[in-house]
């Protein structure tokens, strides 16, 4: 009898951290899917949803955050991406989703201090009820989702890093994000669509 209750504790437990790991770590969207609307509150803080960029060939989706320090390496590199795409119809859209109380530096007072600070020249969004992260399925920041739009649909056609070097923007390689934009907007197909994410976990809420 003690060592079925044990079995069956053992069974449980470990049926209840697999269903917390995927409750946390969605599948979320891959790629050719269309993404849907959502809506987050803008360092300015007025409402922005996907709909606002309905005039734009597509967006560069980026989740970030004010204390990872991967993110915080990446920033330079953004506004640089956000400067040379946004005038070409592909703008940067920064999304923190971090529940900011493991992290005061994720406040939304503090995110609208690092904007002012760094002079983001891009939209940088508090996703409150983080519902918008597990919609695309991120895990890390920052991940990139870079969309299409086609048809009045945001189709995703990439997923992942910004570029080959998250420490030293100086050593940089293969700039996925680049590349990615560069070929869409040439009507290529991305040559490669998916890589993997380098960056601090997001910090889900209990």
């Amino acid at each position: 009898m003690k060592s079925f209750l044990s079995w069956f504790y053992t069974a449980t437990l470990m049926l209840t951290v697999t269903l917390s790991v995927r409750a946390q770590n969605p599948k979320g969207y891959n790629l050719g899917d269309a993404v849907a609307d959502f809506r987050l509150k803008n360092v300015d803080s007025r409402q922005i949803t996907l709909a606002d960029y309905k005039d734009q060939r597509g967006v560069i989706v980026v989740f970030m955050s004010n204390h990872c320090p991967f993110a915080k390496a990446y920033e330079d590199r953004l506004i640089g991406l956000d400067r040379k795409f946004a005038t070409q119809g592909y703008p940067v859209l920064a999304i923190m989703p971090n529940d900011p109380k493991a992290y005061t530096d994720d406040s939304f007072q503090n995110m609208q201090t690092r904007s002012r600070e760094k002079n983001y020249p891009f939209a940088y969004g508090m996703d409150e009820t983080q519902a918008t992260a597990k919609a695309f399925g991120a895990t890390r920041t920052p991940e990139v989702f870079v969309l299409k739009q086609t048809g009045g649909q945001f189709i995703v056609e990439y997923v992942g890093t910004i570029d080959d070097s998250p420490q030293d923007g100086s050593s940089v390689q293969r700039r996925y994000i680049d590349e990615a934009v560069s070929s869409l907007l040439a009507g290529r197909p991305v040559q490669s669509p998916i890589t993997k994410p380098i960056g601090c976990a997001i910090k889900w809420k209990n």
